[in-house]
């Protein structure tokens, strides 16, 4: 290949996309006949609230929301999040600079570590994670330090494990609680144990938010900027695809620390013109929604964590109940890694799971499933389960 085709070298060093490769696998399989039931990405059935997309038909057919929208969002959307920061934490933020509207978390995450990590910077980054706290700090060039977590520990950080020389080194921390892949929760304590630990280090603490809406059972999920000091060190990134079903609009938002958010915002205003006005309305009458609606979206998604624990333990596998996100995280069959496992599932019943090496290299041996499928649905996979002879033990 001529040298000025070859991609820069930090493609090079991206592993490949697991969600990619899943599809070109769906595909086939689809091809071939399959009836799949994807249970693999973390993709909301069901449709967007209809308040919302009434919200957004209105602000479309107003030709004031056609233009270039404002680089850090509109002031009203900026206020329906920190109203809704004061709502659900208690937490007061400055509309003004405490507050950033984003194209998705993803996007903002990636953006993120652009804005604050330079080549050979080290980074802090669980593992197993969301791919995008891995990726984005490669993309810029970081020297990634993996936190291996463990199910012993409730998959929980362990900061005491973290050797000094790579603390002091460290400059950003990425995590996320309640988690995804593994569905972990962690106590405030914790959340109080990495601030302390941020602030002796001096490091960037970016914690992502993103499931603490679907919380079970009585759970309440700790946001960073409740605890103290949390504002001082750190910022804290949320979406509206998972709690409002608004995956395809692209729509999210980082809070806290001004400092941090200007810098993002700056790189930003070189990149893109932010959100369509139209869907910043949208997600403004999202976040003003009634409680109501966030308790029926926990007990759907309650009501399919019980009944899939219960199918699965039926097959061997003794699952522990989940507090919080639409994930259940599951150990694959000894001898098999999570890619095999994966790829027998999808060839002999055609059910999508996620291989948990998709998440780092502390997702080997587990997969993970979205619980995207109503009840009749994941019966239906239970049983193809059952019929090709796919047990645990």
């Amino acid at each position: 290949m001529k040298t000025w085709l070859k991609p820069a070298q930090r493609l090079e060093k991206l592993p490949p996309y697991v969600f990619a490769r899943l599809d070109e696998l769906k595909l086939r399989a689809k091809e071939q006949g399959l009836d799949l039931i994807d249970l693999g990405m973390g993709n909301p059935d069901g449709p967007t609230p209809a308040p919302v997309v009434e919200a957004a038909i209105s602000a479309l057919q107003n030709p004031k929301n056609h233009g270039y929208p404002p680089f850090e969002g509109t002031a009203s959307f900026r206020r329906a999040i920190t109203d809704w920061y004061k709502r659900r934490y208690n937490v007061q933020l400055d509309s003004e600079g405490e507050a950033l509207p984003l194209i998705g978390s993803k996007e903002g995450l990636g953006h993120l570590a652009i804005a604050y990590i330079n080549p050979g910077d080290l980074v802090l980054v669980p593992s197993p994670a969301y791919p995008a706290h891995f990726r984005g700090p490669l993309l810029a060039g970081g020297e990634i330090y993996e936190m291996i977590l463990k199910p012993e520990q409730d998959w929980l950080i362990d900061l005491s494990a973290i050797p000094e020389e790579i603390a002091q080194r460290a400059k950003v921390m990425y995590f996320n609680y309640p988690a995804n892949p593994t569905g972990a929760i962690a106590p405030r304590e914790f959340f109080e144990e990495v601030v302390a630990f941020a602030k002796k280090y001096e490091i960037l603490l970016v914690h992502d938010l993103c499931y603490a809406e679907l919380a079970f059972d009585g759970y309440q999920p700790t946001s960073l900027l409740e605890i103290e000091g949390g504002k001082e060190v750190g910022v804290e990134f949320h979406t509206l695809s998972k709690t409002y079903n608004m995956a395809g609009w692209r729509v999210g938002f980082v809070v806290g620390n001004r400092h941090i958010i200007q810098g993002l915002r700056t790189l930003k205003t070189n990149l893109d013109y932010g959100i369509f006005s139209a869907i910043q309305v949208a997600a403004e009458t999202a976040l003003q929604l009634p409680d109501k609606y966030l308790e029926e979206v926990c007990d759907r998604y309650k009501e399919r964590r019980d009944f899939l624990i219960a199918g699965l333990g039926e097959l061997g596998w003794e699952i522990p109940k989940t507090y919080a996100t639409m994930y259940l995280w599951i150990p694959v069959p000894v001898g098999m890694t999570s890619a095999d496992f994966a790829l027998k599932v999808l060839e002999s019943t055609g059910v999508v799971f996620t291989p948990g090496s998709a998440f780092g290299q502390g997702g080997e041996g587990y997969v993970r499933i979205s619980l995207i499928a109503d009840c009749d649905r994941l019966g239906e996979a239970l049983n193809r389960l059952k019929q090709a002879g796919i047990r645990y033990k």
